[in-house]
């Protein structure tokens, strides 16, 4: 059954037979004939499809999404086999909210495939929820994500703090303030903030709460890189975690603001749904802990 599955979830994310056959390296006839057998197992058809495109019915989808899932179970189940008498080896898929995955995660992975070039990671970049729903739906291993997931069902591990601090652009004129910045002040400016769902978010408008901070203006963006960008052009200021803004601090275009009762500090955490870890997963959350003291990129590229 894993087969029919596996050809029906390639049909279904290349859109098309013949795209699926070359993928799968076979025929577009036992491609066809695969989807047949699927279907009649079933007892419905799955697919919508003309000389033109391949889409899921209602039907469908809910094999689809279901189907991802069996896949990622088996795929884990087979590597815990195989683990038994292997060293750390294979593949690995890792998640990672986007302040982690691009600006910290980069780093330990070039540590991992040093010490353990047979493991084979892939990385998978979204918000701190899109990744607890992958980790939930086993479609990924293993999650770092920013704050806290509130997903009751999977194992969550705190092992490292990450300071935020406010920046602006050089040319603000909160830039050029030599004490505190006043609250009023900031409420006055843009603020340019991450979309809902992201861990920086969250913890933007917890820092809104606690400093008793109501924004004139919000602009929202889907990651990191475009927020500095538009703070360094001048548009506003925003909360940023420290280990995305190193470069920018060094080479003086951007700069922190004096703002009382910061830096605010969060976590990074570990997202897991299954007790039963790989070898290779082993590896990479040892990794992630070790890693737990430091504090800078310079730290990261130096040998462990």
């Amino acid at each position: 059954m894993d087969q029919h599955l596996q050809v029906f979830v390639t049909v279904v994310e290349k859109q098309n037979f013949s795209r699926a056959a070359e993928e799968l390296h076979m025929t577009q006839p036992a491609v066809s004939q695969y989807i047949r057998t699927l279907e009649s197992n079933i007892g419905t058809r799955l697919l919508e499809r003309s000389n033109k495109y391949v889409r899921l019915n209602k039907v469908g989808e809910i094999v689809y999404h279901h189907a991802k899932e069996i896949l990622g179970l088996y795929t884990k189940m087979q590597t815990l086999v195989d683990d038994v008498t292997n060293v750390a080896s294979g593949p690995i898929s890792i998640g990672a909210s986007y302040t982690f995955g691009e600006y910290v995660l980069p780093h330990i992975i070039a540590n991992l495939q040093e010490t353990y070039p047979d493991i084979q990671p892939t990385v998978t970049i979204g918000n701190t929820t899109e990744i607890a729903s992958l980790v939930d739906t086993h479609q990924l291993d293993v999650g770092i994500v920013e704050g806290h997931s509130k997903d009751q069902k999977l194992m969550v591990e705190a092992f490292a703090d990450d300071q935020m601090v406010v920046v602006a652009a050089p040319i603000s004129v909160l830039s050029n303030e030599q004490g505190f910045i006043n609250i009023d002040a900031l409420a006055e400016q843009t603020w340019i903030v991450r979309e809902k769902g992201s861990g920086t978010r969250e913890a933007t408008e917890k820092m809104f709460g606690q400093l008793g901070i109501r924004p004139a203006k919000l602009m929202s963006f889907g990651s990191t890189q475009p927020i500095k960008e538009s703070v360094e052009a001048g548009l506003g200021i925003s909360l940023m975690s420290k280990w995305a803004i190193q470069k920018e601090l060094k080479n003086g275009d951007l700069c922190t603001l004096k703002v009382t009762g910061l830096p605010f500090t969060r976590q990074f955490s570990i997202v897991t749904k299954s007790p039963f870890q790989t070898k290779a997963l082993e590896v990479f959350i040892a990794l992630l802990r070790n890693n737990k003291p430091l504090t800078t990129l310079e730290d990261m590229k130096k040998p462990q």
